[in-house]
């Protein structure tokens, strides 16, 4: 009897594009919240393809790897960012007009929930590594800011906030995508992330 051997096939990290799809939006709608730049039109495509689909393509991946961190991390993030695209083009009236009971607040109840959810993942963050840590307590910061300054608690205050933690979060995310790059790349250690903290320890 012949014998057919199985050809198994591996899938290279996607972590880098991931976060690279992160860091990329967050640092162009940044430059809005900043009042840098202005409307939120011109976001949508790179909200859609770099912080959604890439993302969402980066999860995927992961999930096949077995990286069960990376598959949830990028893929809640990724759906995220659809959702937020599509906020912005509703409220530029690419689907029509908007009706008068139309409350802009539920983006920002949707941020605290989201805000919710970044709390567990934080807490598996830092044990990744301390830049991840790092960019997850800045998205904290984010979210926070961002949902009070939808629903009205203080704009002036937290709006800025939003605009500075989102730009760290950017630059943050530029440094582990190079990181994560290059140490792949080359097979060792290029560019420290930072070892986990070591709060919480993994099961056998």
């Amino acid at each position: 009897m012949s014998q057919v051997q199985e050809t198994k096939i591996v899938t290279a990290d996607p972590t880098a594009l991931g976060v690279f799809g992160l860091s990329l939006i967050t640092f162009v709608a940044a430059t809005q919240k900043l009042g840098w730049t202005t409307g939120s039109v011109y976001l949508m495509p790179w909200a859609l393809f770099l912080g959604s689909f890439a993302q969402l393509w980066a999860a995927n991946l992961d999930f096949k790897r077995n990286n069960y961190f990376g598959a949830i991390v990028l893929g809640a993030f990724g759906l995220f960012w659809i959702a937020v695209a599509l906020t912005w083009a509703i409220a530029n009236g690419f689907v029509g007009e908007l009706p008068k009971n139309a409350d802009l607040s539920q983006f920002g109840y949707a941020c605290f929930g989201f805000l919710i959810f970044c709390c567990f993942i934080f807490v598996a963050a830092v044990e990744a590594n301390k830049v991840f840590g790092m960019i997850i307590g800045l998205i904290l910061v984010l979210l926070a800011s961002l949902g009070f300054q939808l629903i009205g608690v203080n704009p002036e205050f937290f709006g800025p906030i939003a605009g500075w933690s989102e730009l760290f979060i950017s630059l943050l995310g530029f440094y582990a995508t190079g990181a994560i790059f290059l140490n792949t790349f080359f097979g060792r250690q290029i560019l420290p992330l930072g070892k986990p903290m070591g709060w919480v320890k993994k099961g056998a």
